[in-house]
């Protein structure tokens, strides 16, 4: 028997199962709503009225639903309700700027467009054939009264999501990730992170990121309750852990030194000492940073690796029963690796030294990008364009960053954008922009200029002038001004040498 593997499975069982249990802890979206507490019962409702509101627009099978939202329950009840549905989720960055948020709806095709409230001004301008604003406006959508129609033909080869990321080129590619990779990943993903109907999630993750990790879906599989954070706040992370009895998290290196940062001055014992396992990505953390997570905080850290590419888990890292007892800076090095090659996936390292995987999590494709796609999977392998290796305990380690690609504080940055914006201006002859260690973000954004003959302009106003036409994050955060950018014989600027003297004396050429 061959039962398609859909997003529907994970909202049906939590359904059946424990229909009367908490599902989702909502915030409010405007400060005089009230605290929204869900249970699987009322989530299973509002997503086929979701579903039937959609079908009254006349948004078909196989059409995109956009969503720019920070972390709210409408968001995740649209990602398990559009898929389920035969139609495609577009969850998109809400901190990218409102002319790229506009590129993404109208290169997806996207016919209805949902935004949060906060961003409806700063988005107004950004439309599609049905638009509205989260909230009132959508409650009327919705239609409680009304069974939706079923998707015709369930496929677990249909996209599912379109997840937008920054890469090699100034414009994001739109990676489609299938019904069975979403499946395949949120399951091994619980799997590995042990997670059961007792667990307390909260998003301290954007569920906008290649969809949460997956989170939305495997926690609600096994009936976690889900703890929804709007805005990522050290201080707000310890009392929701205290509050709620939170129990797993995931995020970037930048979250959790917020975390360790307001520990600094938090009253009283840590919340959730020796019950709270975080999992972290992104970028490797510093060994400093997982030794205090567990000395300071109490909590267990879990290191994973993945892109959006691969739904994202392809590496999963926690400290085996054999290390237990190593000494805690030893133990944390141990942590700092990518990790083991998850259940199902095949990792290999190339010749060149980049790392390859083959994996039922890896894409379907980038959407309309038929040359992308090529490459990314040329022989039958997903190209990641990280350089690393695996050690002989079978961990991956990232040595090094072979895409222009700069991950800051969990965010993809093109390089090549940033470039892009900074020759926009009259003053620069040439530049070039490289990732450097940073304690906070793990990487920044180092510009480094060339002015064209006769100019002057400051540090200050070229990442003001980046500041004006990207999301903020992307702006560079120093300007180092020089004669020249050395470049090889055919002209191509090599980054890695220019970044190599700030990266120096480290064992990897990412933080």
């Amino acid at each position: 028997m061959r039962v398609p593997l859909t997003v529907s499975d994970f909202l049906d069982r939590a359904q059946t199962v424990l229909a009367d249990s908490v599902a989702i802890v909502d915030e409010p979206s405007q400060p005089a709503d009230p605290v929204a507490t869900t249970t699987y019962r009322e989530l299973a409702g509002r997503v086929r009225a979701w579903q039937a509101g959609l079908d009254a627009l006349g948004v078909g099978e196989g059409e995109r639903v956009a969503v720019v939202s920070h972390n709210s329950a409408r968001l995740m009840e649209l990602l398990l309700a559009a898929p389920a549905s035969g139609r495609i989720c577009v969850p998109v960055n809400f901190r990218l700027r409102a002319d790229e948020i506009a590129y993404i709806v109208e290169h997806s095709g996207a016919s209805a467009l949902l935004v949060d409230p906060e961003l409806d001004e700063s988005l107004k301008e950004v439309t599609a054939a049905h638009r509205f604003v989260l909230g009132p406006e959508t409650e009327q959508l919705m239609r409680f009264d009304t069974e939706p129609r079923p998707w015709s033909e369930p496929d677990e080869d249909a996209t599912a999501t379109i997840n937008y990321t920054s890469g090699t080129t100034a414009r994001p590619k739109g990676v489609q990730l299938t019904h069975r990779n979403i499946w395949v990943n949120a399951v091994t993903f619980a799997m590995h992170t042990r997670a059961w109907e007792r667990d307390v999630y909260m998003h301290t993750l954007p569920m906008f990121h290649c969809n949460g990790w997956g989170m939305p879906y495997g926690l609600t599989g096994v009936g976690a309750r889900h703890i929804v954070l709007r805005k990522v706040d050290g201080a707000e992370i310890l009392r929701r852990v205290d509050e709620h009895g939170v129990t797993l998290m995931c995020g970037a290196p930048a979250v959790w030194n917020a975390v360790l940062d307001a520990a600094q001055t938090w009253s009283g014992e840590i919340p959730g000492r020796d019950k709270v396992r975080i999992v972290c990505a992104g970028a490797p953390p510093p060994t400093r940073t997982i030794a205090r997570v567990q000395d300071e905080l109490g909590w267990e850290f879990l290191q994973i690796y993945g892109l959006t590419e691969t739904s994202p888990l392809l590496t999963f890292n926690r400290t085996r029963p054999q290390d237990l007892d190593l000494p805690p800076l030893e133990r944390a090095a141990k942590l700092s690796r990518a990790g083991g090659a998850a259940l199902g996936a095949r990792i290999a390292i190339s010749d060149s030294g980049e790392v390859l995987a083959r994996s039922n999590v890896v894409l379907d494709g980038y959407w309309q990008n038929p040359e992308a796609t090529a490459d990314a999977l040329d022989g039958g392998w997903f190209h990641t364009g990280d350089g690393g290796s695996i050690d002989d305990e079978g961990h991956v380690v990232i040595s090094d960053r072979r895409k222009d690609v700069i991950i800051t504080g969990g965010e993809n940055v093109s390089s090549i954008e940033v470039e892009d914006c900074l020759f926009s201006h009259p003053a620069v002859a040439e530049v070039a922009v490289i990732g450097v260690p940073d304690e906070k973000w793990g990487e920044t954004i180092k510009a480094l200029v060339v002015l064209a003959d006769g100019a002057a302009v400051g540090e200050a106003e070229l990442i003001a002038h980046c500041k004006r036409r990207l999301a903020g994050y992307k702006a560079p955060t120093s300007v180092e001004f020089r004669e020249s950018i050395p470049r090889t014989a055919t002209g191509k600027i090599q980054k890695y040498k220019l970044r190599e003297p700030y990266w120096s004396g480290r064992d990897r050429k990412v933080n």
